[in-house]
């Protein structure tokens, strides 16, 4: 959900004394210098705008009360597809993995930390203290939580503490700490290298498969068993970019955590058919739309898209994460101002909302995001 500058290549470190010969198949590709991702920038906006359409029109909940009838009833002929929007966190898992991998290689420990921290701080904090003064209007129907409440919010640790969520989508952010955390302590601070960053994926792998059946909270708080095989095949997508595509490991990687994602995401979001369900999520659709995301960061792992190479998706990469914070609760309010109070059609509301959603993520971008992310940075690592 969130990424570093993505920067394609690597240069490949010289063999130490005694070292075994090259196999060529493992060989760091090198391009002749860095250059940004960008389809990948582009990858992220369309995650974020598959959840933004779940959210509006894919699901029941306080946005049939911004609509003032359920989204189903709204868009009949879309909103069955707006269902299939959640899956866009699973791509960003993917995503995620892929970036982390890349901005942890060869870092310090301590440089990790404070370009997590500082990634992900600035514009939550902003986006919490948005959302609570809008919620505390008293013309907006939705209520602000307590002040509490709101002050426990702005650790990022609300899930764990049983505190209530001023963010709706803050749960995915919770689940990406538990990554960093893990990557952070079995990669990063020993030193990432290949062999060791294969025996994390493996051994995550692994584990989180015992946690699933221990049935342990604790565990799988620790493992999520349900969102590891996302991260998981996003790390082996790196390996793919970083080494080539000749790599059996990396396809392996890929591979088994492409069959247990699948898995997680039909036991997750399937259920039969039912009349009093909002909608229907096909066993098919649900594992198309896992694959077509782990092909989509596998195409640009492997150099697919590297003809889509313009400055506007350096843009929208940058307007994913304040857009991912705000689109959901603000949405409401917009939703229910221009379609309620002002009248406009559904089909005219939606996109307009999630403009006006766009527009505030950039603003958030310039004013908040672009000033405070590097001063925290070196306030955290002066080096």
């Amino acid at each position: 959900m969130t990424a570093p500058q993505l920067t394609a290549g690597a240069p490949a470190a010289a063999p130490g004394r005694g070292a075994a010969a090259p196999r060529p198949v493992i060989r760091v590709r090198s391009r002749g210098g860095p250059s940004r991702l960008r389809a990948l920038d582009g990858l992220r906006l369309l995650a974020a705008l598959m959840v933004a359409g779940y959210h509006y029109a894919g699901r029941g909940g306080e946005i049939a009360r911004a609509w003032g009838d359920s989204p189903a009833h709204q868009f009949p002929t879309a909103g069955p597809l707006f269902a299939y929007g959640c899956l866009g966190v699973q791509i960003f898992f993917v995503i995620s993995g892929f970036v982390i991998c890349l901005s942890g290689w060869g870092r310090s420990l301590r440089a990790f930390v404070a370009g997590r921290i500082s990634r992900l701080y600035p514009a939550y904090w902003a986006a919490i203290l948005l959302v609570t003064v809008v919620f505390a209007l008293p013309w907006v129907a939705f209520k602000a939580l307590a002040p509490s409440e709101v002050l426990t919010n702005l650790t990022m640790l609300q899930q764990p503490l049983g505190v209530h969520r001023v963010l709706g989508v803050c749960w995915t952010l919770w689940a990406e700490m538990r990554f960093y955390a893990l990557f952070a302590l079995c990669v990063v601070l020993p030193g990432a290298t290949r062999g060791r960053v294969v025996l994390f994926c493996a051994g995550w792998t692994l584990a989180a498969a015992l946690a699933q059946a221990a049935h342990e909270p604790f565990l799988d708080t620790v493992l999520m068993p349900e969102y590891a095989p996302f991260f998981i095949g996003g790390i082996g997508l790196y390996l793919l970019h970083r080494y080539g595509a000749r790599d059996p490991i990396a396809w392996a990687t890929v591979l088994v955590s492409w069959l247990i994602g699948q898995h997680y995401a039909v036991a997750g979001l399937w259920h039969p058919p039912s009349a009093t369900a909002f909608s229907y999520r096909s066993t098919a659709g649900i594992i198309a739309i896992v694959t077509i995301g782990f092909v989509l960061v596998g195409a640009v792992a492997l150099g697919r898209f590297r003809w889509a190479n313009w400055r506007w998706l350096t843009v929208a990469g940058a307007l994913t994460y304040p857009f991912y914070l705000v689109h959901e609760h603000l949405g409401w309010v917009v939703v229910g101002a221009l379609h309620r109070t002002l009248g406009l059609p559904s089909y005219a509301t939606l996109p307009l909302t999630v403009g006006l959603m766009l527009l505030l993520a950039w603003l958030l971008h310039r004013l908040v995001e672009r000033p405070l992310t590097p001063r925290l940075k070196r306030a955290i690592d002066p080096r």
